[in-house]
């Protein structure tokens, strides 16, 4: 009981704290690291299981890609979100994604504008469209992050497959099909593991900074979004600066061919099947990826 009167008074407090600030001029910096998983068994080849010593050195190579930092500038109604630039370690990164670029992300929640640059094997790409919105439902738990308390929410969205594991997925069905064409004795095949088509989305946002943005794609809520997570990422904000001294100018993308994202997302699915069927083709001479 103690608990929950302690959680009421805390949304009380908020609440009535937070009705002027929507009044008022909002601007400030927020600062994001975030770790993503990823699932090495998908990496298997010909029923070998990749030995633990492998993957703690595939893992580390892959610690850039996997670990970032980020920066959201907003105002009231616009924000943009950036990776923030930093240096390899010796060994570390590789390849991984040298072809593929996405820049910031440009948000405006009163226009609902969406707009990105994105670069391709050289080529950049504009994808302008409007703000994927979320069905938020607005859960009744809170916590404190730093000196802000937050509030739950919890929505479930379509799984969009990036440029990788659009070419693992190709990759892999090439691989079977050869399988099946070279193995005349091959009878009953094993029922495979579907792949997830949803996730859950959990995020936790503050009125106490009463701008509906976030990091990456989201946004939407009664709140900055300080914590998000799904299902193989986590996101949170370590920083925020509020009515920094100098003003906020916020980046809109403008450079490249304008695409919308489903134009965008079909002309990765092509140079995904693209690039998986020389992956294939490697992997028939006997070569293939290396980590």
């Amino acid at each position: 009981m103690i608990i929950k009167l302690r959680q009421l008074a805390v949304v009380i407090i908020v609440c009535l704290a937070t009705v002027p600030m929507y009044a008022q001029k909002i601007q400030g910096v927020a600062t994001y690291q975030t770790k993503t998983t990823i699932d090495l068994s998908r990496f298997n080849r010909g029923g070998q299981q990749m030995t633990e010593q492998r993957k703690k050195q595939i893992m580390e190579r892959m610690k850039n890609f996997l670990e970032k930092e980020y920066t959201l500038t907003f105002t009231n109604e616009e924000s943009f979100y950036k990776e923030e630039e930093k240096l390899a370690a010796p060994g570390q990164g590789g390849g991984w994604g040298g072809g593929f670029t996405q820049g910031g992300i440009y948000k405006n929640t009163a226009t609902k504008a969406y707009a990105r640059e994105n670069n391709m094997m050289g080529k950049t790409f504009l994808v302008k469209d409007t703000i994927n919105a979320l069905a938020w439902e607005l859960v009744k738990e809170s916590k404190m992050i730093g000196q802000y308390p937050v509030f739950k929410a919890v929505a479930t969205r379509d799984i969009e497959a990036n440029m990788w594991s659009r070419m693992g997925r190709r990759a892999r069905d090439a691989q079977k099909a050869n399988a099946k064409k070279t193995d005349s004795t091959a009878t009953a095949q094993e029922p495979e593991e579907e792949e997830p088509t949803t996730e859950t989305i959990t995020a936790w946002y503050t009125p106490m900074i009463p701008a509906s943005h976030g990091p990456d794609e989201f946004g939407g809520l009664p709140g900055l979004i300080l914590e998000l997570s799904t299902n193989n990422t986590t996101i949170l904000c370590t920083k925020v600066v509020l009515n920094p001294k100098e003003e906020v100018i916020i980046d809109v993308p403008s450079k490249g061919k304008e695409v919308s994202r489903a134009e965008y997302v079909a002309i990765v699915e092509e140079k995904a099947k693209e690039m998986a069927e020389r992956y294939g083709r490697s992997n028939r001479r006997g070569g293939g990826r290396r980590f």
